[in-house]
């Protein structure tokens, strides 16, 4: 048997600002904030979405064990939403969030998106995208 994976369950964003990070995916994205307590009784955060969870590490005093090169705008993330892309493109312009290109045509993992790309408050790309038929 050839081992074979299902699911990821959660990734990790190392952030140089708690607040304008979660600030930012809270309120232009909208993601739940979560503080929560792993087994080694550290404060932790994470911000929620669907059945997706991203652990926030504050740079320079990121958990262990952690990435080579946690860094802070080194995330290039796409994001899926049943939200028509139009409709995103009013909520970012009433957040005042630029997109940096978009609409676009793109191909995701399972077929054609439609997307926006724009910058989290460390410079992370962030993809916000819709599927499309074909």
């Amino acid at each position: 048997m050839h081992p074979t994976l299902t699911a990821l369950d959660h990734l990790v964003l190392t952030v140089a600002d708690f607040d304008a990070s979660i600030a930012f995916y809270r309120d232009a994205l909208g993601m739940k904030a979560e503080a929560f307590t792993p087994a080694d009784g550290t404060a932790r955060w994470a911000l929620k979405f669907g059945a997706q969870k991203i652990n926030l590490h504050l740079a320079g005093a990121e958990f262990e064990p952690k990435a080579r090169c946690a860094t802070p705008g080194s995330a290039d993330l796409c994001f899926l939403s049943d939200v028509a892309i139009a409709d995103w493109q009013a909520h970012f312009a009433q957040c005042g969030i630029a997109v940096e290109e978009g609409p676009v045509r793109r191909t995701g993992a399972t077929g054609p998106i439609l997307s926006l790309y724009l910058r989290d408050p460390d410079g992370n790309l962030i993809e916000v995208s819709n599927r499309m038929p074909g």
